[in-house]
């Protein structure tokens, strides 16, 4: 920002909401008065053209009346005015004004009054030419070299040069390669138009080749004619400036060779005659618009540039001499001589702000008013010094991956789920093949104690759960109001869900004195859905493929207890034993041991142990928690099931690799179809029929081969969804047994679910496979590193599909091998430091044994236990501390089905 502000010597607003651009100002001595001093001609989007000739008594005085010497609406948008000499038979000036489809030139003229109201201007339509084209932005000069008078070129829409000798129309002539149009002038040392083209480079085509191309109003003309009637359209010099230009200006004084100044949108550039650069300036701002001026200096140039942050630069050459603040953002610039008064900048903005201001030197400086003076208490200062200080540090310490809640909001939503399933199923269109899809009621409220603009309610649940209404609008909520939405959920997917979680999302603005519009901001609330949503009670089954066991520190509870809503009380044999079937057809049993306090869990999938599992643990730690029971505990010292979620990562990575042939299948058969069609229609657009030589038969078989591609990749997609919901399910599952067999802290499962966990849906363009692999790659070159090496090692910044997943369980079994030799989870740079500090060979290894021999086979997927290790400790005498610390699937233990 500049010290110094531009001084405002004149300046108007021009209109109502009327619109300008870079074509609406022009500075001359239109009235041909003699005098030398410049008015300043503005013409609007709206149609209305004025001239103004500024008088100020003072500077920075406001427009007078007789300030404004015209001012008439004419009948179309004005698009650019220009002055010069376009009347034949007379040298005088006279007003040139571009119409979309219309080219006007005036005489302006004044009339010396008799009374108060001083002099009268009026305007006098010279000649007009209506265009065929749409015009976009026009030049002028002495073309060919004429003298006494200026010609006209104006540039259509669509690339068309269209010439105007005054009063009659010269010829047109199409840009070759044209696209958008650019800015356009015009070159009198050289005879030369310079325009900047769509492709980014500066074209300069002579007047003399212009004359004799082809003419563009006969592109429809025999093979004779084009031999002997022009030559083809010639560019003489090009440059390549590689971005779009704002503006273009041809600048010949007399101390100055001539030079062709282009503003690009990031450069500014200066050519010579021939295209050459003679120098550019990279500016680190975004220009609106610029005009060069003469210099007091010999050979140099000064050029003023404004900009979108309202500054005004002056630049000699390529050196910034000064820099100066704008009250508007400037889309015209002008160098005037007014009243005696020379190098007036004229600006313009947009929106009509017209200003006429000089450079000063007069800072406007805030002066910081006087502060009572008081006495300072050290000791205050000193007690507010470590407090804040012990702030801070705790804040460094502690590292949230969620952001902390507010204890008071704005906006409170809390969601009620209904205890008992709906008495009538809600469900729609599910893809469930179970005769009955039960639904759930879910009771949402939202509390307002401020005024909530524009409240919206989000309803999210995991798919292939769904919701019968997931979006609300409301109306704005007063202080102390409140709005109540009910809605059902149900099982929509032929799967079972990875979690029973939902989330509810409010979004609202909240208005201040400073913003009426309002601060947006979000309120949010989970609730947890019945597991009776997604399964029944069924018959236990007594084999299964897949089984787990979790210890605790508390006796076996009843199923009776804690699983109320699954076991007929009437069933005393139910006690310890419960079966569960999914809608989707599997079935999980649940066993509790009468000898000791250990669960089984066991199913033929092993995804399906996970919710199951899941919900023992909850119920379990309320059931204890309203027994005033703090030290329940669960345990998990058995080995992680790695081969068995090894598969379903395979099971998922195959369908992917399966939908990228899909997609390559149905790509190479969608141009194999177009090239058919292209040449079928080129067969029936033919006058002479030709056979089709079995096109037509060919092309039914192309589309009948899309048509199953597009069936069997939505098949595929349908299947990767839920392999990925699978996928997910025993993601939770190894996350909740690897925390319950190294007893990870809440912040260490956060870590390890972030890690596992990255994606909520799976795509081809980013996939579980590859962001796992680099987030486990990320913490075994941290935090589980074994040595500095490991640590200097640099991952790959890109994540693209892998060709296979033999990486990926490489890492998943090492980093399973790193916990197991007492490495911890932590984003923290220090606590990886001390890590490594303490440890320097490694992480700390168990005593040697066979077992840890085992563990170093490639491969192997056992990992010690808590026990294991507390066992080796003890002797082999000592019975008892055997068998509390012994595996679970002992000889001892007594299994109920």
């Amino acid at each position: 920002m500049s010290l110094f502000k531009a001084r405002d010597w004149w300046s108007t607003i021009l209109g109502e909401e009327e619109e300008f651009d870079q074509g609406c100002l022009c500075v001359a001595d239109v009235d041909n008065s003699g005098s030398g001093q410049d008015k300043i001609i503005v013409g609007s989007y709206m149609g209305y053209l004025r001239i103004f000739n500024p008088h100020p008594v003072k500077p920075g005085d406001g427009v007078q009346p007789e300030d404004l010497l015209l001012e008439v609406q004419l009948q179309e948008p004005i698009l650019q005015v220009e002055v010069g000499k376009f009347v034949s038979g007379t040298e005088g000036l006279h007003l040139a004004v571009l119409h979309c489809r219309k080219l006007c030139v005036y005489a302006v003229s004044g009339t010396l009054g008799n009374v108060e109201h001083g002099n009268q201007y009026q305007i006098k339509l010279m000649y007009e030419h209506n265009l065929q084209r749409t015009a976009c932005n026009m030049t002028y000069g002495p073309f060919g070299g004429v003298k006494g008078r200026d010609l006209i070129c104006i540039q259509s829409m669509d690339g068309m040069l269209m010439l105007f000798e005054q009063e009659s129309y010269a010829f047109g002539r199409f840009l070759p390669g044209f696209l958008l149009p650019g800015p356009l002038t015009y070159s009198s040392r050289t005879d030369s138009f310079i325009t900047v083209s769509s492709c980014r480079q500066v074209e300069s085509y002579k007047y003399q080749v212009l004359a004799f191309a082809t003419d563009a109003d006969e592109r429809q003309e025999t093979e004779q004619q084009k031999l002997s009637s022009g030559k083809k359209l010639a560019v003489d010099w090009v440059l390549n400036i590689g971005e779009q230009a704002l503006d273009i200006c041809v600048v010949s004084f007399n101390q100055a060779v001539s030079s062709v100044f282009v503003l690009g949108e990031r450069n500014f550039f200066c050519l010579k005659d021939n295209g050459q650069i003679r120098f550019m300036k990279k500016l680190d701002y975004s220009p609106s618009c610029f005009v060069p001026y003469c210099s007091v200096k010999e050979g140099t140039i000064n050029t003023l540039i404004g900009n979108h942050s309202k500054m005004l630069n002056v630049y000699q050459d390529v050196t910034l001499k000064w820099a100066t603040q704008l009250p508007h953002i400037p889309v015209s610039v002008k160098v005037a001589n007014l009243q005696g008064l020379k190098g007036v900048i004229v600006t313009l903005s947009d929106n009509g702000h017209l200003q006429c201001s000089y450079l000063g030197t007069d800072p406007s400086l805030f002066q910081a008013p006087q502060v009572d003076s008081r006495d300072i208490n050290y000791e205050e200062f000193d007690a507010e010094m470590k407090e804040l200080q012990k702030i801070i540090k705790e804040a460094t310490k502690t590292q949230d991956i969620l952001p902390k809640s507010e204890k008071h909001r704005d906006l409170i939503v809390t969601a009620e789920v209904s205890p008992d399933l709906d008495a009538e199923s809600q469900a729609i269109e599910s893809e469930v093949k179970a005769e009955a899809v039960p639904s759930v009621t879910v009771k949402i409220k939202i509390q307002s104690r401020v005024t909530a603009q524009k409240p919206n309610l989000a309803v999210c649940v995991q798919a292939p759960l769904a919701v019968t209404c997931d979006q609300f609008v409301f109306d704005d909520l007063e202080p102390d109001s409140s709005e109540t939405v009910v809605l059902s959920v149900f099982l929509k997917g032929n799967c079972s869900p990875s979690e029973l979680e939902g989330n509810c999302v409010v979004s609202y603005n909240t208005p201040t004195d400073l913003n009426p519009e309002g601060i947006p901001k979000v309120a949010q609330c989970n609730f947890r859905l019945p597991l009776r949503l997604i399964c029944f009670p069924a018959q236990p089954s007594k084999a299964a493929n897949h089984k787990l066991t979790i210890d605790t520190n508390k006796p076996p509870v009843s199923f009776l207890t804690i699983f109320p809503d699954f076991v007929d009380s009437s069933e005393d044999d139910q006690a310890n034993v419960l079966g569960f079937e999914f809608l989707t057809g599997s079935k999980t049993t649940l066993l509790a041991s009468k000898t000791s306090q250990r669960y089984r869990i066991q199913s033929d999938q092993l995804e399906d142990l996970w919710l199951i599992t899941e919900e023992l643990m909850l119920r379990l730690r309320e059931h204890f928690k309203k027994q005033n029971c703090k030290d329940f505990a669960c345990t998990f010292s058995g080995s992680i099931p790695l081969q068995e979620y090894f598969e379903l990562i395979d099971r998922h990575f195959e369908l992917r690799l399966n939908a990228e042939k899909f997609q390559e299948l149905l790509s190479e058969r969608a141009v194999q179809f177009r090239a058919i069609e292209r040449r079928l229609l080129t067969r029936f657009k033919d006058k002479t029929p030709a056979p089709l030589q079995h096109l037509d038969t060919l092309l039914e078989g192309t589309f009948r081969e899309v048509i199953a591609l597009a069936d069997a990749a939505e098949e595929n997609q349908a299947n990767m969804f839920q392999a990925f919901t699978k996928l997910k399910s025993a993601t939770h599952l190894v996350i909740m047994l690897i925390s319950l067999w190294q007893k990870l802290s809440s912040d260490q499962v956060a870590i390890l679910e972030a890690t596992f966990l990255p994606l909520a849906e799976d795509t081809q363009e980013l996939g579980w496979e590859e962001t796992v692999d680099a987030a486990i790659s990320y913490l075994l070159r941290t935090c589980l590193s074994k040595s500095s090496k490991e640590q200097a090692l640099t991952l790959s910044s890109q994540l693209c599909m892998p060709k296979d997943t033999s990486r990926l369980k490489k890492n998943i079994t090492l980093f399973c091998d790193r916990l197991a030799k007492g490495g911890r989870l932590s984003l923290s740079t220090e606590s990886t430091t001390q890590q490594a500090a303490v440890m320097p060979g490694g992480c700390t290894t168990i005593p040697e044994s066979d077992l840890e021999e085992r563990m170093a086979i490639p491969g192997s997927t056992t990992f010690p236990s808590h026990g294991q290790i507390a066992k080796q400790k003890y002797k082999s005498g000592d019975r008892v501390a055997a068998f509390l610390l012994s595996v679970p699937d002992c000889k001892g233990n007594k299994w109920c089905v």
